[in-house]
């Protein structure tokens, strides 16, 4: 196994996919906990779908399919944000926003006229052919997230356990969502493109959800969640080296296996 792992790093996608995936998962496990949290697993699904609408769009133009994910993103983010005050009872507009961003991805698809590869790869994830440029985007972004989150962790925590008794304490509620719809944006756009558009639950929310059963404090619960995606793309990675199928089936796999053997052997 030792001289497998060594095998591995000779080769620079290995490298680009392993530092990729090391940002993702933990901008995933810190922002997927408060996703959890605050009951927005369904806007981190409508907002993975809203970024392959940006990527269609971006290759319709000749843009990069990753700015046009993270325009997308981040507009959708703000509009589910805008139309729901409360992260809590936000369906409706999560639904409607989705439902819109859905035919629009399917307009721009049809208006393409050429092979939209690397929209369609986004779907699943393409972490093994990342760049090196998209290893450096990831980087940036993910530290921006995690600063953003440092800065505003206590007011975000405590919207997140009770947005009603932080609204009368005079807390930015509105203001508040808004920021945290475009932290769930970009972590989204990010971590789409090493587990793709359609199986984003697995990091984003299936660790965070794995350790809400676990974790007794907050702070416990993001450090377990970080922990659980981490190993789950190393060993999905690895595994991917070895046999010739997707590493996001593994990566999926990995945390659905922990979060079955948690919800049944581990009682509190």
């Amino acid at each position: 196994m030792f001289s497998t792992l060594i095998t591995m790093w000779q080769y620079e996608f290995i490298r680009h996919a392993f530092v990729a995936g090391t940002i993702v998962a933990i901008v995933a496990g810190v922002v997927g906990y408060f996703v959890v949290l605050r009951r927005s697993s369904f806007a981190a699904h409508g907002l993975s779908h809203a970024g392959f609408t940006g990527a269609a769009g971006a290759v319709l133009i000749g843009w990069n399919p990753l700015l046009g994910m993270l325009m997308f993103t981040s507009l959708g983010g703000v509009i589910m944000a805008t139309l729901g005050k409360k992260a809590s009872s936000r369906d409706v507009e999560i639904g409607t926003v989705l439902a819109f961003m859905l035919g629009l991805g399917v307009l721009f698809i049809s208006l393409y006229t050429g092979y939209a590869t690397e929209a369609y790869s986004l779907l699943f994830g393409e972490i093994l052919g990342i760049s090196a440029t998209s290893v450096w985007v990831t980087l940036v972004a993910g530290v921006l997230i995690l600063l953003t989150v440092a800065l505003i962790y206590r007011p975000l925590l405590f919207t997140s356990l009770d947005e009603d008794v932080a609204e009368a304490k005079g807390l930015p509620i509105f203001g508040l969502g808004i920021i945290f719809m475009l932290l769930v944006a970009v972590a989204t756009s990010i971590a789409v493109e090493v587990v793709g558009v359609l199986l984003i639950f697995a990091l984003m929310v299936t660790p965070a959800a794995t350790a809400m059963r676990l974790a007794r404090r907050p702070m416990q619960g993001m450090v377990i969640s970080v922990g659980i995606a981490l190993f789950a793309t190393w060993l999905g990675l690895f595994i991917s080296y070895l046999v010739p199928y997707p590493v996001s089936f593994f990566i999926t796999a990995i945390v659905f296996t922990i979060y079955v053997l948690v919800r049944v052997f581990y009682k509190r």
